[in-house]
């Protein structure tokens, strides 16, 4: 552990308190502070997660920020939880992994069944959420923007390291048709992250029963997570991580190096191509 306490939905919460003092008045950090009370650090620890504010601190906040009683009291209950070290969120809340994930400096995920989502294009995607039936017809090109939204930050110059481990099952599982199937496997040979694939041939010890992620920050504890199709769950329980981590040491042992696994998605991708009478791709 290190000297910053926040966690991924802290961090989120005091981001919708600046959020709200910036849209609601035209105070800025150290004018809302002087009014207050406080000293300015204050307000910038509590806006950026870092310190849990107490109830009497939030509602004083808010109030200067002209918040009715109603928008108070549901913050507040959502706040109790915010420095959680287990922290349980609705599936359909993005932005607080969308946080974490952006400002994290190396990414880890493992996925056993399908391609990760960060990865994903958007016919994979949308294809995904239609065989699924776990999002309404009209929710689906929602979901299917908001994953593309949260691709953006791969593309920036200081992204993190990311890398993606995928069970080669997840590789060969039919999502729509050939083209489809054919053009997301090519999107996995981008090199803007790394992609180790878990062989069928590792046996039960390729095989976890969920998907797992971990972000490593530069000045913040790590943080594990894995969802399913009912809930996110955020671990920055040391005992909680050390597992995570352990499972990612386990697959980076078994699964196929960046090269050989360059090697698996190109040799699919030339299955599909013969399949509909296609030239062949061959690595460059």
């Amino acid at each position: 552990m290190n000297g910053d306490p926040s966690t991924p939905y802290s961090r989120d919460l005091g981001d919708e308190l600046r959020q709200v003092r910036e849209r609601y008045t035209t105070f800025r950090g150290r004018r809302i502070a002087r009014m207050l009370g406080w000293d300015p650090g204050k307000v910038s620890n509590i806006e950026h997660g870092k310190v849990r504010a107490s109830e009497i601190d939030i509602v004083q906040y808010l109030g200067r920020c002209g918040r009715p009683l109603e928008f108070v009291e549901d913050f507040l209950n959502r706040y109790r939880s915010a420095f959680d070290l287990y922290f349980v969120q609705a599936h359909g809340n993005l932005r607080t992994m969308s946080m974490a994930e952006t400002s994290a400096k190396k990414i880890f995920t493992y996925n056993p069944v399908v391609v990760p989502g960060l990865v994903q294009s958007k016919e994979y995607a949308r294809q995904l959420y239609e065989s699924r039936a776990t999002v309404s017809a009209d929710g689906i090109e929602v979901a299917v923007r908001c994953r593309t939204e949260r691709q953006a930050f791969l593309n920036a110059h200081d992204r993190p390291q990311c890398t993606f481990f995928i069970h080669e099952n997840a590789l060969r599982l039919q999502v729509g048709s050939g083209e489809l199937m054919e053009e997301q496997l090519k999107r996995l040979l981008f090199k803007k992250y790394v992609i180790r694939i878990v062989p069928s041939s590792s046996g039960p010890a390729g095989v976890y029963t969920a998907e797992y992620v971990m972000w490593e920050y530069e000045k913040r504890s790590t943080v594990a997570y894995t969802e399913s199709e009912i809930a996110r769950v955020f671990v920055q329980d040391p005992a909680g991580v050390k597992n995570c981590r352990s499972i990612f040491e386990r697959l980076d042992s078994i699964a196929l190096s960046e090269e050989q696994s360059r090697a698996m998605i190109t040799d699919l991708v030339s299955r599909i191509r013969q399949n509909h009478g296609k030239p062949q791709l061959h690595l460059a």
